[in-house]
């Protein structure tokens, strides 16, 4: 554990320069610029950004991901950021004070514009450390906001259009853990319990305009876990699908995806290419899949939800636009 500390310290004290030396003027936000196909639709929108499977200390893309995610922030004016898990490599964290929430969050996002709210979830790898310390560290970070295992949010926009997040804790509800040493403590959590509260968020608020989901665990994926999702969907699904869920955003799959299944209503995104990144494919199923470092953007108001995938260099790759269930608010 010293020889861990001294190096966190090492890493901080490295980086303190370069970060000191980042100038963050108009100018350079006018020569750092995404072009969004959408541009009108962003700027009568609330704006938000999801990212995923990021926390590594830097490496990979994870960089590179912060600096656009910044800048993004910015052109977009995001209201926060959400996290879809897998928040710290491989083992989570320790505490509230280990040195890895300065070297893979706080001095990592560090760019002036992601001191927005970031709202969190849970990832399988968390559980493999201290996962209560990351519901604790709400209570000393001003930005980072995980208020339990499981939680809800629900926002009304400027023009009228209600919105419900739903941020889920999946790993307990996943059944392919039951039998994983290294994720027994999944198994201590109530999934039951965890399952009613859904319900009951899902009926008493069916009268929104948009309902998101945000969780780790995919219900469908075009990546390394094809055909292994059965255990977490058949969980999920049917009371998703009953509901009128409109998009499910996840993360676990380290790429961008979007997944529509024949015969469904909701849109499955996969927002997890926060660091590292591996190899997708084209499904049955699949709208898009890229082996690409980067992140998501979503543009809400009553009229549409669009989704758009940029990379870590700064591009749009990908854009999707959601039409409301329950109709257009006049």
């Amino acid at each position: 554990m010293k020889i861990r500390v001294l190096w966190s310290i090492a890493f901080i004290a490295l980086h303190a320069s370069s970060l000191a030396s980042d100038i963050y003027t108009e100018d350079y936000y006018q020569q750092h610029t995404i072009a969004t196909v959408h541009a009108d639709t962003i700027d009568k929108s609330w704006n938000w950004l999801v990212l995923g499977d990021w926390g590594r200390n830097g490496h990979f893309a994870q960089r590179s991901v912060a600096q656009w995610m910044d800048i993004a922030a910015y052109q977009f004016d995001a209201d926060m950021i959400v996290s879809t898990g897998d928040n710290f490599y491989d083992n989570g964290i320790a505490s509230v004070d280990d040195p890895y929430w300065q070297t893979s969050f706080e001095q990592v996002y560090h760019g002036p514009h992601l001191f927005a709210d970031w709202y969190v979830v849970l990832g399988n790898h968390d559980y493999r450390g201290n996962w209560q310390a990351q519901i604790d560290y709400s209570n000393k970070s001003r930005r980072w906001h995980m208020p339990a295992q499981y939680y809800s949010r629900i926002k009304t926009l400027d023009d009228g259009a209600t919105v419900h997040l739903i941020f889920l804790d999946t790993s307990p509800l996943n059944p392919d853990y039951q039998h994983e040493a290294k994720y027994a403590e999944t198994q201590k959590q109530d999934a039951a319990a965890q399952l009613d509260w859904l319900t009951q968020q899902l009926a008493n608020h069916q009268d929104t305009t948009w309902t998101f989901i945000i969780a780790h665990h995919p219900l469908y994926s075009s990546g390394k876990r094809y055909g292994k999702n059965e255990g977490i969907r058949s969980v999920l699904e049917p009371l998703l699908e009953r509901y009128q869920v409109d998009a499910y955003f996840a993360g676990h799959e380290h790429d961008l995806q979007h997944n529509q299944p024949e015969g469904k209503h909701m849109a499955h995104f996969v927002s997890g290419a926060g660091s590292e990144i591996r190899p997708t494919g084209q499904r049955r199923f699949t709208r898009f899949a890229a082996s690409s470092a980067g992140y998501a953007t979503v543009s809400v108001n009553a009229q549409q939800t669009l989704v758009q995938f940029i990379n870590d260099n700064g591009e749009v790759i990908y854009s999707h636009s959601l039409q409301p269930k329950k109709g257009i608010i006049q």
